[in-house]
């Protein structure tokens, strides 16, 4: 799921957490992957719950900034094909 609207990078994990379960209204804890993105568009926030704990992976461009989706709500939902092809090259380095 990607929070479409830009969010407060000084919120750590359990902000994040939070955030999902009130502003999005989803399970955290679910196994889905929650995207967030900064106001200047050069950062990416991602927070997943693998089963044994919350992961939180953080993507900061050094030139540039992410294409994001336009804005409609406050969340829009993703294929794993997406979010592979929007997020994942870039966050090994891939892409």
């Amino acid at each position: 799921m990607v929070a479409t609207r830009p969010v407060d990078f000084r919120r750590g994990m359990n902000g994040l957490v939070a955030l999902v379960a009130s502003a999005l209204a989803a399970d955290p804890y679910c196994g889905d992957v929650f995207v967030f993105r900064a106001k200047r568009l050069d950062r990416l926030r991602c927070i997943y719950w693998d089963g044994s704990g919350m992961i939180l992976a953080t993507k900061w461009l050094e030139a540039g900034k992410f294409v994001w989706p336009p804005i409609r709500d406050g969340a829009m939902q993703m294929t794993r094909e997406e979010f592979s092809h929007f997020c994942w090259p870039v966050l090994t380095g891939q892409g």
